[in-house]
């Protein structure tokens, strides 16, 4: 993807883009919030989805075919406009895997004015189906360029909106990897299908004397069947590459219906196989993941990390909390060695949630789904309120998210798990005994682990829901200041042990707490 969509320059469009707009309409968010909330009072209208038949035809070859033309981009400051810097934005052309429209809004003084869909906005063959579409086809949504200087763009994204309630954004190293989303309705439930609402609106703000590190503004209205929201995102990117992109999301969100499972702040990855949990016949390459663990600040203090899964059926983990200070999906493991792969998925973003406004009682919610290859997203993690998400309720949310190579809040006091190793259990050399796993789990953090008297081995503390654990030890890595805690667990087939681990000395913990849902045939095939 060339583009992405961003705000923050010149409202002024290029003169080359003279298209005819409508009449400029009164806009704030808390007008758009008004009417999110009445819209929750009334009957659900799906979205407009401009001639079906020829949309299908515009797959994904043919939708590669469609270029936006950057002289007809807002917010470009292009020469001319007297505004010669700014974020170009980027519309998105309707295709079969995003066919509804998306109304796109500049917003300038408290004014919003519609942009209206032309194919004057792209180059394409003449050929190409999107040529036949109606002239308010509409967009599928949109993203953000660099900032433009020196009179041209660096040609590299840095936010996109397209599909649903999907956005996402660049991390420190210039990669796309998860995504975020605006709510997740009904997901994972065996009675009724997951809901997938929209952003049907989007209003994008001018930034008067923007700079580079000035918020670009976004407000969208959000509806579905049985929600409907309004979200405003200030997103800052900046000159600085290595700070990654910050979003601060504020959302109000209203039920229409009773809703089984509400998923607020959630986030969307990919897990297919790290340096355990794999089968070796089916792919050449050690890994192959956007994500590798769940990061959790609970409200108590204290830290946990959760290594991901792709299990044998979709599963639900559940961390009941007051108040987090915080969660995210991670990609620690950074080395290229570990993945041997050309899309690099050693420089995929971390996304870490910080809420501002208290979140209360709840759960994190951790969603597992088998996948046999790198395609699907099948990782999960969102904020699931307490008490029932009934008809009527509403939700104020205010919360960043952080995409950046690591946490923005690290623990200085405590070592963080960086692998997850798990074989046969029992002792080399030895006959194994059935039905015995062995876990490795390494901790890296020097100015915690240094702390560690020479002969002085840390204890193992670690429990299982289910089976029998022995054989604890710890031991440093050679060449590092790395420990590894190991134990071996006994587990019959076909149970499932929720396992909880961390490394302590005299009784005070030197690490995070590692957490993980083990079933054997889930990470080694053939037991």
């Amino acid at each position: 993807m060339r583009g992405a969509t961003a705000l923050a320059g010149a409202m002024i469009l290029p003169a080359s883009a003279a298209l005819a707009q409508s009449a400029p309409r009164a806009f704030s968010f808390d007008a758009l919030v008004a009417r999110a909330r009445k819209m929750a009072t009334e009957p659900y209208h799906p979205p407009l989805m401009p001639d079906p038949k020829i949309v299908q035809q515009i797959d994904y070859a043919r939708h590669g075919e469609i270029v936006f033309r950057t002289d007809k981009a807002p917010f470009s400051g292009q020469p001319g406009t007297g505004k010669e810097k700014g974020y170009p934005l980027e519309f998105f052309p309707l295709g079969k895997y995003a066919p509804k429209r998306v109304r796109m809004f500049l917003v300038e003084a408290g004014q919003a004015t519609e942009v209206p869909y032309s194919t004057d906005f792209f180059d394409m063959p003449a050929d190409n189906p999107a040529r036949k579409l109606p002239h308010n086809a509409g967009f599928a949504g949109f993203r953000l360029q660099e900032w433009y200087t020196a009179g041209d763009w660096t040609h590299q994204d840095w936010a996109a909106f397209q599909g649903a309630s999907y956005f996402r954004a660049i991390g420190a190293d210039g990669q796309y990897g998860q995504s975020a989303r605006g709510i997740v309705v009904n997901a994972a439930l065996d009675n009724k299908p997951e809901e997938f609402p929209d952003f049907t609106e989007f209003y994008i703000e001018e930034a008067p004397g923007a700079s580079p590190d000035t918020p670009v503004t976004v407000c969208a209205l959000l509806d579905g069947p049985s929600v409907s929201g309004a979200y405003r995102f200030r997103m800052t990117r900046g000159l600085d590459r290595k700070k990654g992109v910050i979003m601060e999301i504020e959302a109000r969100v209203f039920l229409r219906t009773d809703v089984d499972r509400l998923g607020l702040m959630p986030l969307t990855s990919m897990f297919w196989f790290g340096e355990y949990g794999r089968d070796r016949l089916q792919d050449w390459r050690p890994e192959v993941h956007d994500s590798d663990g769940l990061s959790m600040w609970a409200g108590s203090g204290e830290r946990i990390w959760r290594p991901l899964n792709n299990p044998d059926v979709t599963r639900i983990s559940a961390f009941a909390d007051d108040n987090p200070r915080g969660f995210g999906l991670m990609q620690r493991d950074r080395n290229f060695d570990h993945y041997q792969d050309g899309v690099f998925y050693d420089r995929r973003p971390s996304v870490w949630i910080e809420p501002v406004k208290p979140l209360g009682k709840g759960e994190i919610q951790l969603m597992e789904i088998p996948t046999n290859d790198e395609i699907n997203d099948n990782i999960g993690a969102f904020w699931v309120p307490a008490g029932k998400a009934a008809k009527g309720n509403s939700y104020d949310l205010h919360y960043r998210l952080h995409w950046q190579n690591t946490c923005p809040v690290p623990a200085t006091n405590i070592a963080q798990a960086v692998e997850t190793r798990i074989g046969r259990g029992g002792q080399p050399g030895k006959p194994r005994p059935p039905h015995v796993y062995h876990f490795a789990v390494e901790f890296d953090r020097p100015s915690v682990m240094k702390q560690i008297p020479f002969g002085v081995f840390p204890e193992v503390v670690v429990s299982t829901s289910t089976g029998k654990i022995s054989r604890t030890f710890s031991r440093p890595v050679p060449n590092g200041n790395i420990w590894r805690a190991n134990f071996d667990l006994e587990l019959m087939p076909g149970q499932i042990a929720d396992l909880r681990m961390y490394l302590a000395l005299h009784g005070t913990p030197l690490t995070e707490t590692w957490l993980y849902q083990f079933r054997p045939d889930w990470a080694i095939p053939g037991n």
